[in-house]
């Protein structure tokens, strides 16, 4: 599996699409959510730039980067190939997916980082870290289910857009709104209660055990998008 995630590392910094998709773009967006804290804050909160800046890199980032690389790797035959090994499917995805998660896992660190320094420490530290690790893992999920929809890279531009676009919009309605109204619907959709958990991370105010009850839809999208991709997934490039 290492060997894997050390080969798809070196192909991340060799191919300069996904170099740009996965590290500079997340990064560029945060930078200018950060450095107009005050003005995004006014608007929201402090969480809301927390869990904006999160999902930025886990859709952006992650989510993107890795069904373009899962549709890749099928387009070149390259997963049929990893197939005929001693690694299981569960190792060769893990190590397909590794160094994208390990990437987004640090750049989101750094990030929520720089705007503890600008405007001041979060809440609940562990909350946000508990969180951050929900969201990523959601995200992951999303993305092995569409990858078994994506037949090649360039069509990954075009599948990858309702989530990508649907969850920074969730996370926009539900940092700015907040959850007093539509409730059950805000929490249900994809990003929505993870947004209110990293909100409540970040601006404390909420019992730990209400906050921790969030998790239950984050953790639903997460075994939903892995059923779907147990179903949708192909190790061979796709006909149609």
């Amino acid at each position: 599996m290492f060997s894997i995630a050390l080969s798809e590392l070196i192909q991340i910094f060799r191919n300069r699409l996904v170099l740009v998709t996965s590290l500079i773009i997340p990064v560029v967006v945060c930078a200018f959510f950060i450095r107009q804290h005050e003005t995004f804050a006014a608007i929201g909160s402090l969480g809301y730039i927390a869990a904006i800046v999160m999902f930025t890199v886990a859709a952006f980032g992650l989510y993107t980067t890795a069904v373009t690389t899962l549709a890749s790797r099928r387009q070149n035959l390259f997963l049929k190939r990893l197939r005929s090994t001693a690694v299981g499917d569960a190792g060769i995805l893990a190590g397909l997916l590794l160094p994208v998660t390990v990437i987004a896992l640090v750049q989101v660190a750094v990030i929520l980082t720089a705007l503890a320094v600008v405007a001041g420490e979060p809440a609940n530290v562990v909350l946000l870290v508990v969180a951050v690790l929900a969201t990523l893992a959601m995200m992951i999920g999303l993305g092995l289910a569409t990858a078994g929809l994506t037949n090649s890279p360039e069509h990954a531009q075009v599948t990858t857009l309702p989530v990508t676009l649907g969850v920074i919009a969730v996370t926009s309605w539900v940092g700015i709104s907040g959850t007093e109204d539509l409730t059950l619907l805000k929490r249900l959709l994809p990003g929505g209660a993870a947004t209110e958990l990293t909100v409540n991370a970040w601006n404390g105010g909420v019992a730990v055990t209400d906050s921790l009850l969030l998790l239950a839809p984050t953790l639903s999208w997460v075994a939903i998008a892995i059923t779907l991709a147990t179903r949708l997934f192909r190790w061979e490039p796709r006909r149609s």
